[in-house]
């Protein structure tokens, strides 16, 4: 008995023991679940946690981004005004000389003109006065081209470009230029068509051409071209002193010259390849120079050539628009008074070329006619000669043909009267007055400027 009972306490107390000890690691279990519950609880925290940082850290970075991007264009705006601020100090303290000049030179010649009685002076020192003034035209387009391309005026129009018209146009206008120092102008015209903006372009040329033929004294110059894979390369070569090696990184920098610039009698301001470069970077088109010393230059404009779209709607070559030799002055349309027959067809002719729609008049009488029998026509410019037969004058046609449109339509008076009285009364009209001979490329600025 007692060895059993002993034995049931053992085991009572074994029980016990067995039982404390299942309860201790029934709750180190309990701990250990708990434990791995929070720490996933923990781990989720963290993963959410991580995510969130990675999320605030792109957008931080982006932000970042965003501020560096604003900080270089703020930089690049600074550079660029500061830039503009240095370019016009330094032209206008670098052309006053030159403007200040012409001026003077003017000046002693008109007080010359005034106390001399022969004819043959009194024309040499007219045309002193007469290459004063266009000097000083010259510099104040420079001036304006300059202030449209600095202040982002000057907005390029890329079309459709037909370049055969567009380089026999410009070699034409230079040509006279070029025949007067004994050289040879030519083009290698190609029935091509590229995407560019007409008039910038054809500055461009007419830039290069002006540069080719005032620093060539003997030889020829050339504008010619040749395709490019998808462009197409404008050449303009001439025989002249070429642009040495140390000289052709800074050729279109403003007011840079260069040593031919320097030895030539001509006039120039060293602006005009700045002013290509800047048309050319506007338009996108890639300007190159080729030179040797001795031997010429190559000046050359790579334009994209038109595209199959717009190949597509070119026109056959005798129905093509004048858009080319147009230079700017395509469908306007212009109504001519003068007596002098000769007069009138030269200035078709002048005004077909520039693709002017135009009708020519030899005084009020035909003007009457021309109201009568195309009452539909609306001229955008009149252009009238002040002297006309039998006493009169310009002024009554330009008064006749506003007063059928209502309207105070652009003229100019053509005369080659200088007196006082009229000045006084082509002003007194409102039209704007040339004198004879008039130069075309004065015309045409001047119709440009009144259409415009």
């Amino acid at each position: 008995m007692d060895g059993s009972g002993r034995s049931r306490e053992e085991l009572e107390r074994l029980n016990a023991k067995l039982a404390k000890i299942n309860a201790a690691l029934m709750q180190r279990v309990e701990r250990s679940m708990d434990y791995q519950a929070n720490a996933y609880s923990i781990f989720q925290t963290a993963i959410g946690l991580e995510t969130q940082v990675k999320a605030r850290t792109e957008e931080l970075k982006s932000a970042l981004d965003r501020l560096e991007r604003a900080n270089n264009q703020l930089t690049s705006a600074r550079d660029g005004a500061e830039r503009a601020n240095r370019f016009k100090t330094g032209f206008f303290t670098a052309v006053s000389h030159d403007l200040l000049q012409p001026l003077h030179a003017a000046r002693l010649s008109l007080s010359a003109l005034s106390e001399i009685q022969d004819p043959q002076q009194h024309r040499r020192l007219i045309g002193q006065v007469d290459h004063a003034l266009s000097t000083i035209e010259e510099l104040l387009r420079t001036i304006l081209d300059l202030s449209k391309l600095e202040s982002g005026a000057l907005k390029p129009s890329v079309q459709f470009v037909e370049l055969l018209e567009l380089f026999r146009s410009v070699v034409v206008d230079m040509e006279p230029i070029a025949r007067d120092k004994g050289l040879l102008l030519t083009t290698r015209a190609r029935d091509v068509a590229v995407m560019s903006d007409p008039l910038m372009l054809r500055r461009i040329l007419q830039n290069l051409l002006a540069n080719a033929v005032q620093y060539t004294e003997r030889g020829r110059v050339l504008l010619s071209g040749r395709k490019r894979g998808s462009q197409f390369r404008i050449d303009v070569w001439d025989t002249g002193p070429g642009i040495a090696p140390q000289e052709q990184s800074k050729i279109f920098e403003e007011f840079h010259r260069g040593a031919a610039g320097q030895r030539s009698p001509a006039r120039g301001f060293g602006v005009g390849l700045s002013i290509i470069a800047r048309m050319s970077e506007a338009l996108g088109h890639r300007i190159a120079l080729c030179s040797k010393v001795g031997r010429g230059t190559r000046f050359s404009v790579y334009v994209p050539l038109a595209d199959e779209a717009a190949l597509a709607c070119r026109l056959p070559a005798g129905q093509r628009s004048a858009a080319t030799r147009a230079y700017g002055l395509t469908a306007i349309k212009a109504v001519v008074v003068d007596n002098d027959r000769g007069v009138r067809d030269a200035m078709r002719a002048l005004l077909d070329r520039w693709g002017c729609e135009a009708r020519l008049v030899g005084g009020l009488v035909d003007v009457e006619r021309l109201i009568a029998e195309e009452p539909g026509f609306q001229p955008d410019v009149v252009l009238a000669d002040f002297h006309l037969d039998a006493g009169e004058s310009g002024l009554d046609s330009v008064a006749r043909i506003r007063d059928t449109l209502g309207a105070l339509i652009p003229a100019v008076v053509i005369t080659a009267d200088h007196s006082r009285e009229v000045a006084e009364a082509v002003a007194a009209a409102g039209c704007e007055i040339l004198r004879k001979p008039v130069k075309p490329a004065e015309l045409r600025a001047l119709i440009t400027h009144l259409v415009g």
